[in-house]
């Protein structure tokens, strides 16, 4: 078991969740991933991250799986323009890979931001620390969990 997963299976039990972590293979499109655990495209939590312009730290933004993050209204909430973060800092302030970037079990604590969409469902699906693993979660879990701020940034 890799590192990265064994830090988000750690992270869940720690919160008291006991979750079944799946083992899907490469998916390589929130579509993908649907189609692999079977649920709708926006059960599937995206993480994209941005990198802030002033400040050069990443920013969480944690989407349903058919939306897509829209820049200007990210960039408000986040005080700051925001561009596009490189392997190297997302890998340095999540400890993740890009494809496998967790809500949960960041190396850092990272500002985060959460899609409401994400909360129309009883069960939404999340990466488990790598591009092949994920876990089924409640929704209404993320923000204390995560602690993100539950915000329209979508277009």
């Amino acid at each position: 078991m890799s590192k990265s997963l064994k830090r988000v299976r750690a992270a869940l039990e720690a919160a008291g969740i006991a979750a079944d972590i799946k083992e899907l293979g490469q998916t390589r499109t929130a579509q993908e991933a649907a189609d692999a655990v079977g649920c709708q495209i926006d059960q599937i939590a995206k993480s994209i991250i941005f990198r802030g312009e002033s400040s050069g730290t990443a920013l969480l933004f944690l989407t349903a799986g058919g939306n897509r993050v829209c820049d200007t209204k990210a960039s408000a909430l986040a005080g700051e323009a925001l561009g596009k973060a490189d392997a190297a800092l997302i890998r340095a302030q999540t400890g993740f890979a890009i494809g496998g970037v967790a809500p949960i079990g960041h190396l850092n604590p990272i500002h985060a931001f959460l899609d409401p969409r994400l909360l129309e469902f009883t069960t939404i699906w999340a990466a488990a620390g790598t591009p092949r693993h994920v876990f089924a979660l409640d929704p209404h879990v993320l923000p204390d969990l995560t602690g993100a701020q539950v915000t329209d940034f979508t277009l």
